[in-house]
């Protein structure tokens, strides 16, 4: 248990609203913002993806996004390139005041055909047997991502709630049973009393929270207490949280991921190969997880469930649940890319996946498997550059003040 690019469409801009509970941080949306039409243009990736627009970073830090919605000049919609870009998709977060923790659910307006991929060694889900493509139910109404270990699981029960007093679930006979499949992180070591995790209250206030808008990321959610660089041991971790991307082809196929990074490795920009977070050196510096393995170093090993990234891949294709559970293993690749090293035995590496079906155009698994990976890469460095410092752990924004 888990102790367990390319190119973009218009879109409606929508006002946020997320309801959190005196939330350890702002998001950092404003503080960095997405890129803008005149953001400088690096060279564009070996093997042909486009040029990807550059978002500054603190002490020099620089990540590269894909070509952001934000870079549009048609159309209305100018500001969301994070998983609420899928029609019928919406997000809430709620985080906990008395300590970095809280929940993260991805609610669907309806349902979507749903599965799974679970690869690291130490996982801690709800209702992920129901999403093998040999099981009877294909449609989930909600996803739950939380911190609190174990104990996390409970916000899903809240998620229940909301679905049900509003009538949404799978018909059983006189009743409608929400599917509400959810994934926990281990985040009881940060910032306080480990007996403060999130509740089936948390669940309720962040489905009701949900909404189309742009998805605030950073230290909130499941994300509050999230940490990354644990293989020097205590002290030399640093802060990561959640974070969303899109991709949108002129084709109007959408393909975009949230993901809440707890992982026992360093966060790897995959545009420039280089460690966006990580283990520290003494003076501040990056130790780089990749040459403490190749020198045969000493480390800490990953302890079962202490770790763990979770997420949610999700597209507007129309896909069968099998073609859905391809989805999400093409997507996990995304985490082998960004995160070094992945799928450990002391991670409870998960990722759902979700097809909400509202574009008609031709689902080309491969494609949309190769998108997912690369909007799961994504996010997961939007996790680590957004997020703030809490509990003494500095943040990538932190580093070079």
């Amino acid at each position: 248990m888990g102790i367990k690019t390319v190119f973009v469409a218009a879109l409606a801009t929508i006002t946020v609203s997320v309801l959190v509970a005196q939330p350890f941080s702002t998001s950092a949306r404003e503080q960095f913002p997405r890129a803008t039409a005149d953001a400088p243009k690096r060279q564009q990736r070996e093997g042909g993806r486009a040029a990807r627009a550059a978002v500054g970073r603190p002490g020099g830090l620089r990540y590269e996004r894909p070509q952001a919605i934000s870079q549009r000049t048609t159309g209305a919609a100018e500001s969301n390139a994070t998983i609420t870009a899928v029609p019928g998709i919406k997000v809430g977060h709620f985080t906990l005041a008395e300590r970095p923790t809280g929940c993260t659910v991805i609610l669907v307006d309806g349902d979507a055909v749903g599965s799974v991929s679970q690869q690291g060694g130490a996982p801690g889900t709800r209702e992920t047997d129901l999403l093998n493509p040999l099981n009877m139910v294909d449609k989930v109404n909600a996803i739950v991502l939380a911190g609190g270990s174990a104990f996390g699981l409970e916000a899903a029960t809240g998620t229940v709630r909301w679905l049900e007093e509003h009538n949404i679930g799978w018909p059983a006979g006189a009743s409608k049973v929400p599917i509400v499949p959810a994934a926990i992180l281990f985040d009881l070591g940060v910032g306080g009393n480990p007996k403060v995790r999130p509740t089936a209250d948390c669940g309720y206030k962040a489905a009701a929270a949900a909404t189309t808008a742009p998805v605030p990321e950073g230290t909130i959610g499941a994300g509050a207490g999230a940490t990354v660089g644990k293989f020097g041991g205590p002290g030399r971790s640093m802060k990561a949280g959640i974070g969303s991307a899109a991709i949108v082809l002129p084709s109007g196929l959408i393909v975009a991921a949230i993901v809440a990074v707890n992982a026992v490795g360093d966060i790897i920009d995959p545009a420039t190969g280089k460690v966006v977070a990580g283990v520290r050196n003494p003076d501040g510096t990056f130790a780089d997880a990749r040459k403490i393995l190749r020198d045969g170093g000493t480390r800490q090993p990953p302890r079962a469930g202490e770790n763990t990234t979770i997420g949610v891949v999700a597209t507007n294709a129309k896909l069968s649940k099998s073609l859905a559970a391809r989805m999400a293993l093409m997507a996990n690749d995304g985490y082998a890319r960004a995160i070094s090293p992945s799928h450990t035995s002391g991670d409870g590496d998960t990722i759902f996946s979700l097809a909400t079906g509202r574009w008609d155009g031709n689902a080309d698994i491969t494609v949309i498997g190769a998108l997912a990976a690369e909007a799961v890469a994504d996010a997961i460095v939007r996790a680590a550059t957004q997020a703030t410092g809490v509990a003494g752990i500095p943040a990538a924004r932190d580093l070079r003040k």
